[in-house]
């Protein structure tokens, strides 16, 4: 194996249980770089789509995983293709809009044309014209189609690989993350609407953020204040058996009014005398019949799928620079909704997203953390809520342990040593 990046970079990780980070992985251009192939490109599924984004034969959607763009389209035959979004010619950015309905992709620049399948099936000019010009005699267009992803996808969720022996994808999903997909998409979905935003910090920031159910608690006023999340209700985080995947809940109405007051004495994250002009805001339908009203799902490398109360969506981490990464929101609710849950689901639209009254601060302290850190190369993060050592299901959510856990399957595979010294 070459050097490690580890050492050109001075990473330290001087905990076997990952509860120290060095600050320097979040601000690395080496470190960035490496992840895009190590990670990214490496033997992992990554989150592409939702089925219901590419429905019909000629359906396409473009996304990016890690920094590389790619399409995902349903093809003539109704099977589900991704491919790197590049032009086998010229490498020209192939497909520029968002999403749409094609019967093929062609090139703004030189007009090389591929099938729904990745194939390329025309060159203009290819023999040239009255003897002159034209391509060589043994240019087969065949050798020259778009590179292709393996595609796989579970309950309408799509899932890309770069890597051609990646393990099945339900052995990488594993159980529990199978089986909260289940709860989360009993039915067949339809898409409500999305949003993006730029976050100015590193991308692993925002996974730190949303393994970590204690920050829920206490960052997010308006969600602690009029209970849809307090950290003094039960809930608890479970894990796949590597520990990369993680599920966090919390489960509504199981505190009360002294243990509310015992909790969050001196805590301003907590203030009972706000109240709501309209209180339908925060209305909650146990659709499933176990009063957890929040539900994060994190799938490694970069989804999360949430029900926060009746808002469900899935968040797509497009990595850009080690300084910068985009959110892309999808929302999601079920095509036999009735009109008063969709108009509920689209209200709660507000407590989620860039400026959602829930999750906009989210966004903020990434890019504070990013600021604080920034020069910073020797120091290392402290992860010990919860506990350290074993990497072990929780049953509170006064923890950090899933933040660990994600550390864990990052440094194997980027080949950093949780010993104590550069590896």
């Amino acid at each position: 194996m070459p050097q490690s990046i580890a050492s050109t970079a001075g990473l330290t990780w001087p905990a076997v249980d990952f509860s120290r980070v060095p600050y320097g992985v979040f601000t690395s251009q080496e470190v960035f770089e490496r992840e895009q192939e190590c990670i990214f490109r490496g033997p992992v599924w990554c989150y592409l789509a939702l089925e219901a984004e590419v429905a019909k034969p000629g359906d396409y959607k473009t996304a990016f995983i890690g920094d590389t763009p790619v399409v995902v389209c349903r093809g003539t035959d109704g099977r589900l293709n991704a491919f790197v979004n590049r032009c086998a010619h010229r490498g020209t950015l192939l497909v520029r809009d968002l999403a749409g309905t094609a019967a093929d992709f062609t090139c703004i620049y030189h007009h090389w044309c591929y099938d729904l399948e990745g194939n390329l099936i025309g060159v203009p000019f290819l023999r040239g014209l009255k003897g002159k010009g034209g391509m060589p005699h043994d240019f087969k267009m065949a050798e020259h189609g778009l590179t292709l992803l393996r595609v796989d996808s579970y309950k309408g969720v799509v899932f890309c690989s770069f890597q051609a022996d990646v393990e099945p994808l339900l052995d990488y999903l594993d159980r529990p993350i199978i089986d909260y997909i289940d709860r989360l998409m009993p039915r067949p979905i339809e898409i409500l609407g999305y949003m993006r935003q730029r976050i100015q910090c590193n991308w692993k920031l925002y996974i730190e953020n949303i393994k970590d159910p204690n920050h829920a608690g206490l960052l997010h006023q308006f969600q602690t204040t009029f209970g849809i999340y307090r950290n003094t209700q039960e809930g608890g985080s479970i894990f796949d058996h590597k520990r990369r995947h993680e599920v966090h809940y919390s489960t509504l109405d199981t505190d009360d009014e002294e243990t509310i007051s015992e909790g969050y004495d001196g805590v301003s994250a907590f203030n009972a005398e706000f109240t709501l002009e309209d209180p339908t805001l925060i209305d909650y339908h146990d659709e499933i019949g176990d009063n957890r009203a929040i539900c994060m799902m994190s799938v490694f490398p970069n989804l999360m799928i949430q029900q926060l109360s009746n808002s469900l969506a899935t968040r797509q981490i497009r990595p850009r620079e080690p300084s910068g990464f985009e959110l892309y929101w999808t929302y999601f609710g079920f095509v036999d909704d009735t009109p008063k849950i969709r108009a509920m689901r689209l209200r709660q639209i507000n407590m989620v997203g860039p400026a959602g009254l829930v999750s906009m601060e989210d966004g903020e302290v990434g890019r504070l953390v990013q600021l604080g850190i920034r020069s910073e190369r020797e120091f290392h993060s402290v992860i010990e809520m919860g506990g350290t050592g074993p990497i072990k299901n929780q049953d509170t959510p006064l923890t950090e342990v899933p933040v660990r856990g994600f550390w864990k399957n990052y440094c194997e595979l980027m080949g950093y040593e949780a010993n104590g010294g550069v590896t």
